[in-house]
């Protein structure tokens, strides 16, 4: 009983003030972030993150023209959403650094968005008369996310929320069943010639609406989310009914099955089930997981194409992607936002089932996909990219700022970054769980309330090798989860130097008295595995194909340094798949990792795919073809 009570005074005293009035929820998670500034990583994600808040978030961001948009209109269609992300991301990179100059720049355009709430309390790019116009809900979703963020990390002042209140009141007003205006009525998406409307974007107001029900605990709120998925989420299809029954996610939509927007609105769908407790939508949430990793997620981590079902997306559809991945007529895949929504669901997931399979998959886009899209320069990420090709490509929706590009990628792109130090070492019930091994420095409390200190030293992923010192404050006995990886055969996980059990894809919980000074040492297997491309795809010619692994990155040829990157060669592997590759000083500066492989006929260089620097048009080769 004491036990419960101290842990129920550690987890309020670790809440944000406004968080007293909140709605009882049905469903606690079984892990759940560490207060803001309790982490403090280094070294090679950490630069990662902070070019990105320098030359990104603090540097080239154009945040008063995108408040502009909401003063006097915008000249193309979903604009408005342009503010939001990008705030969002920045408060979160807030909630991490406690940056001040930061924070002022979040304060001022938060301030300077509130001057352009309209008569009937919404933030938008249209007047009321003209309320809810065709991306109208999408791009106001997005203004209550971008306040949500501001209102629980950066400046919980009452004003906020009353203006989220008043936002989402206006759209109740006008949004729901006739006489006012379905919410599968309302959008862009499928309108192009000779489809029937899809509109899915609209419905992903369910996660603002279940996170500001969330704080005031205010019916209506609740109720409106429970209609949007009454509504089923598209105009022509229940997305949420076809998750529950195991449709496939190319199927799930039709003709749309927009990989990014349906994600957020299952995102959405978590928080509704946090709320009511209804386990058919746990189980719909399970499915939806379930099929897009083992259905669209690829070797790097993100999902979507172009090849075979849904050309006319632009790569931006589930697609059977993880079957498809090395179909060499792909020419758009894995848009940004579609991996950091990924991201974003899988660390809901994570918080909610506490399954370490679901942080492999945050920390493989990571190490690929999300770092291998950021530009070199830190102010922008690819719009998608490819396995075999032109690596990045940043032509597609978006506007210009002067000289400035912005596309939805490059807002989105950031919030990835921040959410690296928001999941990397959470809190359970029981004790502290690591997700990824990042170097860093950890300031927590044990279950029981008492100050608990963890040192993670590493080069990791150099290297497999990760040292954690344990310092409580005082001996007391509680669990450390370790995070096994799975794509980790062979670990070594030892304590004060006594050798422990590890199973690789699940959490080592090692529950026991600790006392300052105690050292855990793990050596991870950075074998480097041979994939062979997936079979029973649309075209043949993916199926002679083959990749490298190593330990969470994935090789490439460069053709930066290496004119026959594209051409067949027979990698050699042992009977069980293991490649003796060797590592050797990158051609590059840029590079990260590079390595002699063996081949059958010499020797090739391969490099990570997330240090290649396809900026200048070069490209890369993921499934490299075999020779015959």
């Amino acid at each position: 009983m004491k036990n419960n009570f101290l842990l129920l005074i550690l987890v309020l005293a670790m809440m944000p003030n406004h968080f007293f009035a909140q709605a009882k929820l049905k469903v606690e998670d079984r892990q759940f972030p560490l207060p803001p500034g309790s982490i403090k990583l280094s070294g090679f994600l950490e630069n990662d993150i902070q070019n990105s808040i320098e030359h990104w978030n603090k540097g080239v961001v154009p945040y008063a023209d995108m408040v502009d948009f909401f003063r006097n209109g915008r000249k193309q269609f979903a604009l408005g959403e342009m503010w939001g992300k990008s705030v969002r991301s920045a408060c979160m990179f807030y909630r991490y650094t406690q940056d001040t100059e930061l924070k002022r720049i979040i304060d001022t355009t938060v301030a300077d968005l509130l001057t352009t709430e309209r008569q009937n309390g919404s933030i938008s790019c249209v007047p009321p008369e003209q309320q809810p116009e065709m991306s109208d809900l999408w791009e106001r979703k997005y203004v209550m996310l971008g306040l949500e963020e501001y209102y629980e990390w950066v400046n919980p002042e009452p004003r906020i929320l009353e203006s989220l209140k008043r936002q989402a009141d206006a759209i109740i007003a006008v949004v729901g069943h006739s006489p006012k205006t379905e919410i599968i009525d309302v959008g862009w998406s499928a309108t192009m010639s000779g489809y029937e409307p899809c509109h899915i974007e609209s419905s992903s107001l369910l996660e603002p609406f279940m996170r500001l029900y969330k704080w005031t605990g205010e019916q209506r709120y609740l109720d409106f989310a429970a209609y949007i998925v009454e509504m089923g989420g598209t105009k022509q299809f229940n997305v949420f009914e076809a998750a529950f029954n195991n449709v496939e996610p190319h199927k799930m939509a039709g003709h749309y099955p927009k990989a990014y927007e349906m994600t957020s609105v299952f995102e959405g769908l978590v928080e509704f089930y946090r709320a009511t407790g209804n386990d058919k939508w746990k189980q719909t949430l399970l499915n939806y997981l379930k099929n897009i990793r083992e259905k669209e997620i690829t070797v790097i981590g993100n999902g979507g194409g172009d090849q075979p079902y849904h050309p006319a997306i632009f790569g931006e559809a589930w697609d059977n992607t993880a079957i498809e991945q090395a179909n060499p007529d792909m020419t758009r895949m894995m848009e940004t936002c579609v991996g950091v929504t990924w991201m974003k669901f899988c660390s809901q997931m994570l918080r909610l089932t506490n399954e370490a399979s679901i942080a492999d998959e945050i920390e493989k886009y990571i190490y690929n996909g999300l770092r291998g899209a950021m530009k070199p320069t830190g102010d922008g990420f690819s719009y998608v990219n490819l396995l075999n090709g032109q690596k990045v490509n940043d032509h597609g929706w978006g506007w210009t700022f002067g000289n400035l590009h912005v596309t939805c990628c490059n807002l989105n792109g950031p919030m990835g970054l921040a959410y690296i130090p928001y999941i990397a070492i959470t809190q359970s019930a029981d004790g502290a769980v690591v997700n990824l091994y990042n170097a860093a420095t950890v300031r927590m409390a044990t279950a029981s309330g008492n100050p608990l200190n963890l040192s993670i030293e590493t080069d990791y992923p150099q290297s497999g090798k990760v040292s954690i010192k344990v310092n409580p404050e005082k001996p007391e006995s509680f669990a450390l989860k370790l995070r096994i990886p799975r794509w980790s055969a062979n670990t070594s996980l030892k304590v004060n130097g006594k050798k422990q059990a590890v199973t690789a894809g699940t959490y080592a919980s090692i529950k026991r008295q600790w006392k300052a000074g105690d050292k855990v040492e793990i050596t991870f297997d950075f074998q480097c595995r041979l994939l062979a491309s997936p079979q029973g795809g649309s075209n043949p010619k993916a199926d002679n194909r083959q990749a490298l692994i190593y330990g969470p990155f994935v090789l490439v040829r460069d053709e930066n340094i290496d004119k026959d990157f594209n051409q067949p060669v027979t990698i050699k592997a042992n009977k069980n798949g293991i490649v003796k590759i060797v590592a050797v000083k990158p051609t590059l500066p840029t590079t990260q990792f590079e390595f002699n492989v063996p081949t059958a006929t010499g020797s090739i260089r391969m490099v990570d795919y997330a240090s290649v620097n396809g900026w200048n048009g070069s490209h890369i080769c993921t499934w490299i073809p075999k020779t015959n």
